[in-house]
């Protein structure tokens, strides 16, 4: 194996790659050959660095430096630069913003002081389509402890020691959920991994099975010896094809080194993974529904008992955890339960990743413990709100969480207090807006989400979450009343209450939540037909103000339906019955003659 002196790291996720990270790479070796150096140094296309609003992210080890913003024609300063005349190129240096000054080492950046990566702890720092270098970072050897030192009941009893609970929502200890899988005897069971993720702005998942695809596979056999299973499915949708790609060569890249098939590790275990494509519903996220859907059947799901654990894919009991609950695993049995329950918080033990997006300067995937704070999420390590903008609300748990405001800043993040405070952990979406959100657009947005993912198996979600979308949408028009804004808490208190499955049962909280926390926002939407935020076109009205107006007619000229009317160097009028309140006029007007009331 060649020795390189040095090492390229380059974003390979999907969002670097949408901004030609994989043009970065081969710039970088053709530079390199160039120079005749590619003996030398390696470029190595990894998985999400987790900073996304900088990407692409090309990372220079072992000094660590960190450029960002990189494009395929700065490949060649790099290499000329930085690599033979050993100068750092600065002008691709991240900046911090308060400093104002150049930081070179990621460590010493905000947006990384606070996490701890556990799940994510090789996104960015291996090629995932390369087994081997999986495996220099201590890859597999959990698998090997499990299946040369320990019982099935050993390794149980680890993860429930260790306070894992499920990633994916529910939160439901996975050591426990193990263990009743274990107790039902069968001549077949099976280890399912859900990676069927389906929030708005969420990519937790994915960036975890393109940046380490091999994490999963090792925690699914780990699990599959625990549970007496031979069998594993992934069940991952269709537009994550990039993570199809890299989990199909680490599959058979681990058929290839005996790590999957049969006599594992030279023991009495047997297991094999396949893949299941989703076509992309979200109420596949459920487990019985994902079940359904991999038999072949309508994605819909079932009254529980009896459970997956119980009778699962085929009628056979199956063990289904997320993917970013798969990850944790072969670091716990490695490092043991005592070192993982002691990050986080008494009843969430960890880590949990983010997809933190939305109104948010560092937007970007993060990982960190359970318990930290909204606050040190929102303006450390995510770098405060765009636009010196005021914060209004965050999202937490995507359509089935609840809307947090400034008040709940200092809300430690877990499972409980996230409950507690009207919201949930869900998969990890956070989704940050700022003053010019209207809630009762953002309530609108996620019901109109639901709506459209409902399964329509059973009335309250699929009649209930439609009239409430109604009301919501009445509302937003200006044709509300406050008897409508009473509908719209007792139809989501019974939707929450007779709903089949999860979808239903959570998909009134963002209404719920802004209801409760942005209620003033509603009663000028009914009361004076007026949005607040001024995001309702409906209710939105453009005037001129005559004493600013020059005539210049710039205005008039950008309307594109002509409801701009008057004469050159004399004030002009808006008709707001034919104005489609584009916004094309106000950003022409060069006098602030425009505003919208």
């Amino acid at each position: 194996m060649t020795k390189y002196k040095m090492h390229l790291l380059v974003c390979g996720g999907t969002g670097c790659r949408a901004s030609a990270s994989d043009s970065v790479v081969e710039h970088l070796k053709m530079e390199l050959e160039n120079k005749g150096l590619q003996d030398e140094i390696q470029v190595v296309m990894t998985g999400c660095f987790g900073f996304c609003e900088k990407g692409p992210i090309v990372k220079v080890s072992p000094d660590n430096t960190f450029y960002v913003h990189v494009k395929p024609e700065d490949s060649k300063e790099i290499i000329e630069e930085h690599i033979i005349k050993g100068r750092k190129v600065t002008r691709l240096l991240y900046q911090d913003p308060e400093k104002k000054e150049a930081i070179t080492d990621s460590k010493h950046m905000d947006f990384y002081k606070k996490q701890i990566r556990i799940a994510l702890r090789n996104c960015g720092f291996i090629d995932p389509e390369n087994v081997e270098e999986y495996i220099a970072r201590e890859g597999y050897m959990a698998l090997g402890k499990c299946l040369t030192e320990m019982t099935p009941q050993d390794v149980i009893k680890e993860i429930k020691e260790s306070g894992l609970r499920g990633r994916g929502g529910g939160g439901f200890p996975t050591g426990l959920k193990w263990e009743i899988a274990s107790k039902n005897q069968a001549d077949q069971k099976y280890v399912v991994c859900n990676a069927d993720e389906g929030d708005p702005g969420a990519f937790m998942d994915r960036s975890v099975l393109e940046g380490d695809p091999h994490a999963v596979l090792e925690a699914m056999a780990i699990c599959g010896y625990a549970i007496g299973a031979t069998k594993g499915l992934i069940y991952i949708r269709a537009e994550y094809p990039l993570a199809i790609k890299r989990l199909k060569i680490a599959i058979d890249q681990a058929r290839e080194y005996g790590l999957l098939g049969k006599k594992i590790f030279a023991a009495n275990f047997d297991f094999d993974i396949e893949l299941r494509y989703g076509a992309g519903a979200f109420v596949c996220g459920e487990e019985t529904s994902l079940i359904h859907s991999m038999e072949g059947l309508r994605g819909e799901p079932t009254i529980k008992p009896p459970f997956p654990a119980e009778k699962g894919y085929l009628g056979k009991p199956s063990n289904v955890n997320n993917v970013e609950t798969f990850a944790s695993v072969p670091v716990i049995i490695r490092k043991g339960a005592n070192w993982f329950n002691k990050i986080g918080t008494e009843k969430s033990k960890g880590t949990k990743v983010f997809a933190l997006a939305g109104k948010i300067n560092n937007v970007g995937l993060i990982e960190v413990p359970m318990g930290t704070t909204l606050r040190e999420v929102i303006y450390e390590i995510g770098g405060g709100i765009k636009g010196g903008k005021k914060f209004k609300a965050v999202q937490t748990g995507g359509p089935s969480g609840g809307c947090l405001t400034e008040k709940h800043l200092d809300t430690p993040i877990d499972f409980d207090n996230l409950i507690a405070a009207g919201s949930m952990m869900g998969s990890g979406g956070m989704i940050v807006m700022d003053e010019d959100n209207c809630m009762v657009s953002v309530a609108k947005f996620f019901l109109d989400f639901t709506v459209e993912e409902s399964c329509g198996k059973c009335s309250p979600c699929r009649i209930g979450n439609k009239r409430l979308h109604e009301l919501l949408d009445r509302i937003t028009k200006g044709q509300g009343t406050m008897d409508d804004l009473v509908r719209l808490r007792n139809m989501s208190n019974v939707i929450k209450d007779t709903s089949l499955c999860g979808l239903g049962q959570t998909s009134p909280n963002p209404v719920l939540s802004t209801l409760d926390n942005f209620y003033d926002e509603y009663l000028a939407h009914v009361k004076d037909h007026k949005c607040p935020a001024g995001e309702c076109k409906d209710l939105m009205k453009y005037f001129i103000i005559a004493e600013n107006c020059v005539g210049c007619t710039a205005c008039a000229r950008a309307c594109p339906v002509g409801a701009i009317t008057g004469e050159k160097k004399e004030a002009h009028f808006i008709n707001s019955e034919t104005c489609i309140k584009c916004g094309a006029c106000m950003e022409r007007c060069k006098f602030d003659a425009i505003i919208i009331k």
